[in-house]
C-alpha cells in the first residue's frame, strides 16, 4: 500500500489525491535551461580561451556554481511540489506537504462550514485556483494552486452536504423505534 493509503483510518474511502498545479513547476524547468545553457556556453569559452590548470579550475568552478542553481531552483521545488499532498475521503480533507519535516492538516468533513475557490485569468485558463476552506470555528484555510479548483470545490461541498444529511437520515429511520412508534410522543405513550 502506498502514500496516501498509508495516512487513511482502516475504513475510510480515498475519493481525491492531487499534487499541486504543474504551473509550479514551469519557473523550475525555465530557470534549469537557462543554467544549463549558461553553463554550457561558460565552459566552451574556458575550453576555447584558458590552458592547463585554469581551465581545470574554471571548469570545476562552472560545473559546481551550475549543480549549486540547479539543486536551490530546480530540484527543491520540484522535491517540495512531488511531497505535497492534498486528499479528500469520505470522511476528511488531508494535506501533507514536507520532506525531511513533515506538516499536515486534517479537516473532518463534518466541521466544514464553507467551501469556496477563486482563481484569476491565467489561473482559469491551466484550470487551477485556490481553494478556501473554513471550518467551524477556524480562520479559513488556503490551498493554492489547486489543479481543476471547480471540480475540486463541487466535489468536496457534495461530499460535505452528504456528510451533514447522513446524520439526519440515520435519525429518520425506523430501527431504533417499533413500528406503532409516535415521534413526536417525547413519554413513549
Amino acid at each position: 500500500m502506498g502514500y496516501p493509503e498509508d495516512a487513511l483510518a482502516q475504513d475510510e474511502e480515498l475519493i481525491l489525491h492531487r499534487h499541486p498545479h504543474w504551473k509550479m513547476l514551469v519557473l523550475p524547468a525555465l530557470t534549469f535551461v537557462l543554467a544549463t545553457a549558461v553553463a554550457g556556453f561558460l565552459l566552451g569559452l574556458t575550453q576555447d580561451r584558458a590552458d592547463g590548470t585554469t581551465r581545470t579550475v574554471l571548469s570545476i568552478a562552472i560545473g559546481v556554481i551550475w549543480l549549486g542553481v540547479v539543486l536551490w531552483r530546480s530540484v527543491a521545488p520540484f522535491t517540495v511540489w512531488k511531497f505535497t499532498h492534498f486528499i479528500v475521503t469520505d470522511r476528511r480533507v488531508l494535506i501533507r506537504h514536507g520532506v525531511l519535516t513533515h506538516t499536515g492538516i486534517d479537516i473532518p468533513m463534518g466541521r466544514i462550514s464553507n467551501v469556496q475557490f477563486r482563481h484569476g485569468l491565467i489561473d482559469r485558463m491551466l484550470k487551477t485556483g485556490t481553494l478556501v476552506i473554513a471550518s467551524a470555528s477556524d480562520d479559513p484555510l488556503e490551498f493554492d494552486d489547486i489543479p481543476d479548483v471547480e471540480q475540486v470545490h463541487a466535489m468536496l461541498y457534495h461530499q460535505v452536504f452528504d456528510s451533514t444529511l447522513q446524520p439526519r437520515e440515520r435519525n429518520r429511520t425506523d430501527d431504533h423505534y417499533p413500528a406503532d412508534h409516535d415521534a413526536d410522543d417525547e413519554n413513549g405513550w
